[in-house]
């Protein structure tokens, strides 16, 4: 019995061991699995901050884009109020073209008849020169034959003054006889 106490005790003792190095071993499969999940709440918690970080960043760019997209449509509005002002500004000019284009027109057809009127003038008053010339020659030709008859007439004064100074000449000296 002795033995079989021996033996079983160290059936026991190495029932005891082989139990303490599974233990061991399942301590050491439990501590490499604590490690991995350690290791991947490590990787997690990095990835979480990368992507807070991330998410911080892209809330700033988003907030960057949003002012960008605000000044953007205030840009939009104002170019399209002054693309409107614009329109309408070209919309007045046209009208104001068309008025000015119609008075030009109008002006045209006037100063068209005062040139031919004018024409029509200048036509009479070139006649009026040549009759006022022709008259002229005329009036040239009638002062010539008047001065001449004057110059004639005054000749035959002339004359008259010199036979009646002779008369009185030859009576004076008739009567002093």
């Amino acid at each position: 019995m002795k033995t079989f106490q021996q033996n079983l005790l160290i059936v026991l003792a190495l029932a005891l061991c082989v139990l303490c190095v599974y233990q061991w071993y399942g301590q050491t499969l439990e501590r490499k699995q604590i490690e991995g999940l350690n290791q991947v709440l490590y990787q997690k918690s990095l990835a979480i901050q990368s992507y807070t970080n991330s998410i911080a960043t892209m809330d700033q760019q988003i907030a960057q884009m949003d002012a960008h997209i605000t000044e953007l449509k205030d840009t939009a509005k104002t170019n399209a109020l002054l693309l409107a002002a614009q329109k309408r500004e070209v919309t007045r000019l046209q009208s104001a073209n068309e008025g000015l284009t119609n008075a030009v027109a109008e002006y045209k057809k006037g100063v068209d008849s005062l040139e031919a009127k004018l024409k029509e003038a200048y036509d009479g008053i070139q006649k009026q020169n040549q009759a006022l010339k022709e008259l002229a020659a005329q009036r040239d030709d009638f002062v010539k034959k008047y001065n001449d008859a004057t110059t004639e007439r005054n000749d035959v004064v002339t004359k008259y003054n010199d036979l009646v100074e002779q008369v009185e000449k030859l009576q004076n000296a008739s009567a002093k006889k």
